[in-house]
This record gives C-alpha cells, sequence and structure tokens, in this order.
C-alpha cells in the first residue's frame, strides 16, 4: 500500500484481510523515539488492522523525536502545557486525515500508545473519545487534569481502556500506572489493569495481552 501525504510522518501496514473500510490502527511512540518502533509490533498484530505509525513532530536528535519537550525541575518533570496542547490537536488532526486517505472505519479507530505516546492517546481519548473506539496506554500516565478537560461522563460510557506497566518501571515508576488506573476506574469507562514484572518496555506476556484485548476489540468481545 502505499504512503498518503498526512500532516505528520507515518508508516503503514495495510491489513491482511479483504475489507471495504478496514479498522485503523495508529502508533504512537514515546520520548526520543521514531515511528518504525512501535511498527515492529506489526507482525504480532490483529491482521484485520490498517496500521499507521506516526513520527512525533518534535525533533530532539537524528532519529529521535518528541511530541512534546521535558524538562527536569527541583519539583520532578516539566513540561510545556502548550506543547502538550499541540500535539493533542496534531494526533487528533491526524487520525481524521489517516480516515480520508486510507478509507478506513471511522467508528473503529484505536489507539496505541507508549509512554509519551500514550499520555497523547489518553488526553485524546479522554476528551474526544467520539474520535477512539478504544485506547492502549502502555507504560505512561495521564495528563493531570488542568491540562485535560475530560469529557461528559455520557461520552465515555463503556470506552475500552487498556493499562499495562511495568513493576520495575525506571523511567515511569509504577506509580504513574496505579494512578491512571485509580483515576479511570472513577469514569465509567471498560477499563482492563495489568501490571508485569518488567522495566520501561514491553516483554511477551504484555504483548500478548495487549494483542488479545485487541482482536476482542474487533470480534466485539466484552472484557
Amino acid at each position: 500500500m502505499e504512503t498518503q501525504s498526512l500532516s505528520l510522518i507515518h508508516v503503514v501496514r495495510k491489513p491482511k484481510t479483504q475489507e471495504a473500510t478496514p479498522p485503523l490502527l495508529i502508533l504512537l511512540h514515546g520520548y526520543r523515539s521514531n515511528e518504525h518502533d512501535l511498527f515492529g509490533l506489526s507482525p504480532y498484530l490483529d491482521e484485520r488492522f490498517l496500521i499507521v505509525s506516526v513520527r512525533a513532530p518534535l525533533t530532539l536528535m537524528p532519529g529521535g523525536y518528541a511530541w512534546f519537550e521535558l524538562g527536569i525541575t527541583a519539583n520532578g518533570v516539566a513540561f510545556d502545557p502548550v506543547q502538550v496542547g499541540s500535539s493533542f490537536a496534531r494526533v487528533t488532526t491526524l487520525i481524521q486525515e489517516a480516515i480520508d486517505a486510507y478509507q478506513v472505519d471511522a467508528s473503529r479507530v484505536f489507539l496505541l500508545g507508549f509512554s509519551q505516546g500514550a499520555m497523547v492517546s489518553a488526553g485524546i481519548t479522554l476528551t474526544k473519545p467520539h474520535l477512539v473506539a478504544g485506547v492502549v496506554l502502555m507504560s505512561g500516565s495521564i495528563p493531570s487534569q488542568d491540562l485535560l478537560p475530560i469529557a461528559a461522563t455520557e461520552q465515555l460510557n463503556d470506552k475500552p481502556f487498556l493499562v499495562t506497566h511495568g513493576t520495575m518501571d525506571e523511567v515511569l515508576p509504577i506509580s504513574h500506572g496505579r494512578a491512571s488506573r485509580d483515576l479511570l476506574q472513577q469514569l465509567p469507562v471498560n477499563l482492563v489493569y495489568h501490571e508485569y514484572p518488567m522495566g520501561h518496555e514491553i516483554n511477551m506476556p504484555c504483548l500478548q495481552d495487549m494483542t488479545a484485548w485487541l482482536k476482542k476489540q474487533l470480534d466485539g468481545t466484552k472484557q
């Protein structure tokens, strides 16, 4: 399949099944990574998906990109809320562009984000849930609620969320995963949460759970 011209650089895996309008899975990488990182998961992901793996817009170094810059302060990690909002807006635009360019099913658009990409995926899903059929948040966190005008409760009803995190994560400690879990448990979403004995990574049990969860979403199976 020929890669279309969209507002963000990306790579594509076409579906291996024949559907007039296939489901779309958008992959959002972590800080200092690029569009080829999560794209390496493609062979394991459901063959029905058209996969779009996106490069973040900010260049940190050759081959390393970010959705927003990070800074270290006495109070911990800091970031520019304007850049965070811009990343949400750019991915929101990318979703609609991909729907139009690749002729996918707009009702079956899924996001999968790792680390900083998970933060962006969570932000979009919680603020514009009508755009996203389900979301996977891996080794990430959910933006603070002063940055996140969460949508009305009825718009989030039964929205599928999978949250995974490593208990030995040295970049974003397990407290971030548990905080995401606790926040989502206060909302009427359909949450599945898993912890694994791993660092800031995706180990095989995590990969197996993620691929099985995505398959169940396409199959219409309740968790």
